[in-house]
């Protein structure tokens, strides 16, 4: 059993995204510029967001974090969004989710200029990615291709089952793994809270990418050995012991599935990690598409 270990991957992206912007900015170029958006004060979403602000500063970019109160209205946060889009220094534009309850998310993902969706939930950027045209492909689903490649893990005619169907991981990563793309070419389920046997069907994988947000759904029972388990999950669940309070979990029962693997991803140090990793890229991408 290997890890896929994500501090690895994702230093090794960064540094070759670090190298573009050294080389840019020796052209004469401009510095790519991520700025975020931050409804409220949401813990979990603070932590993200600061790390994405500190991630840009190793790479040498410009971030801009605004913060904006969680009583905001929606026109309010809208106007917001049209002032980055006309702003000819912003390159990407992150809205951190989930939004309070008066705030419609799909409003807001709609208003985001296409060519500033580095998160990739623009219907744009989904379209283009189900018919295979360069586009912002979200930023989860894009980190663990980057993690499959990194690692050289075949994919090429092997069986991927793609437990959880969301717009942000599910959905993309099952039409990103059926491209006739490296990484790419697996012959793809997808199974969800209405699955039959989804046992059954997990036990045909050579590649299961749980992504449903039930900490430690995946048992060991459910994987065959030599199986390749990328685990997209990160929950909060309280714990006495810790410091904190809680402990982070994955979608995965680690500890009695990793023995039984080929590859496995660790919740935290995994996937969370090449998901930043990955909005460094697509924000890169499109602080380039400028001089196209």
């Amino acid at each position: 059993m290997q890890i896929l270990d994500g501090k690895i991957v994702s230093q090794s992206v960064k540094e070759n995204v670090k190298g573009k912007v050294i080389l840019f900015k020796k052209e004469g170029k401009k510095t790519p510029h991520l700025a975020a958006v931050l409804v409220g004060s949401n813990g979990a979403s603070e932590t993200y967001v600061a790390s994405k602000v500190k991630n840009c500063e190793e790479v040498g970019f410009k971030s801009t974090l605004i913060r904006l109160d969680e009583t905001i209205s929606e026109n309010e946060l809208i106007t917001a969004i049209e002032k980055l889009n006309n702003d000819e220094d912003v390159d990407g534009i992150l809205v951190q989710l989930p939004l309070p309850k008066q705030i419609n998310e799909e409003t807001i993902i709609n208003i985001i200029h296409p060519d500033k969706d580095v998160d990739g939930f623009h219907p744009v950027s989904i379209g283009k990615l189900v018919q295979g045209l360069p586009t912002f492909i979200p930023a989860t689903p894009y980190g663990i291709m980057l993690m499959l490649e990194h690692y050289k893990i075949e994919t090429s005619g092997k069986h991927a089952v793609v437990i959880g169907r969301s717009n942000i991981v599910g959905r993309p990563i099952s039409i990103l793994l059926s491209r006739n793309t490296y990484p790419g070419n697996c012959t793809v389920t997808v199974c969800h809270s209405r699955t039959k046997n989804l046992k059954e069907i997990c036990l045909q994988a050579d590649i299961i990418v749980a992504a449903l947000g039930i900490p430690e759904f995946l048992k060991e029972d459910m994987v065959k050995e030599d199986a390749v388990v990328i685990d997209v999950g990160i929950t909060r669940v309280p714990d006495a012991t810790k410091k904190s309070g809680f402990a982070i979990k994955g979608d995965v029962d680690f500890a009695n599935v990793s023995p039984k693997c080929s590859y496995i991803t660790p919740v935290p140090g995994g996937v969370g990690l090449m998901t930043i990793a990955a909005l460094l890229m697509n924000t890169f991408t499109a602080c380039e598409n400028k001089y196209r």
